[in-house]
């Protein structure tokens, strides 16, 4: 009869860890889309279709906060995500990265990209605080959007030599 107590005690301990840490995914998630969004809505009040290419996420592992930089390096919003804060050097990159994928894909799926004044294709690029690419999110195009990732983007380079070769020995 103790042990069961403490295996109830554990199990519960080890279920409300994970409502904690659902919660602060939530609570993440919820933080990276407003701040997207509100980038976005820049966009959104333009007349006409703006030329853009890239649309810059920059999250900041010291202060928390996650930049939305456009073209032109002007800030179009901000915020600071407080689970970023002196995050794990090693782990913030890759969950950072993960993080904003997934609130890229999210916001895909519900529609959010369609209706934008952007002149397609554009993309969203992860950098860091010399504005110097880390990561390739997303590229937004006309028929569809591509999530980049490493199984894309696998040999990439051996088809594009590969296909120069060819070309130049023409």
């Amino acid at each position: 009869r103790r042990n069961f107590a403490y295996i109830y005690f554990f199990v519960y301990l080890k279920n409300f860890k994970n409502l904690s840490i659902m919660k602060q995914n939530k609570t993440l998630y919820t933080s990276i889309a407003s701040v997207i969004l509100d980038a976005l809505k820049k966009y959104a009040s333009m007349e006409r279709r703006s030329v853009v290419t890239d649309i810059y996420l920059q999250p900041n592992m010291q202060t928390g906060e996650l930049s939305v930089f456009d073209d032109d390096d002007e800030l179009l919003s901000s915020v600071v995500i407080n689970e970023w804060n002196n995050s794990n050097p090693e782990e913030f990159q890759t969950g950072s990265e993960l993080a904003l994928k997934k609130v890229l894909n999210q916001l895909s799926s519900e529609g959010e990209f369609a209706s934008l004044p952007i002149m397609k294709p554009y993309s969203f690029v992860m950098v860091d605080s010399e504005k110097e690419t880390l990561s390739e999110l997303m590229i937004v195009d006309e028929e569809e959007t591509l999530f980049l990732n490493d199984e894309l983007l696998k040999g990439l380079d051996d088809e594009l030599n590969a296909f120069l070769k060819d070309l130049l020995e023409v």
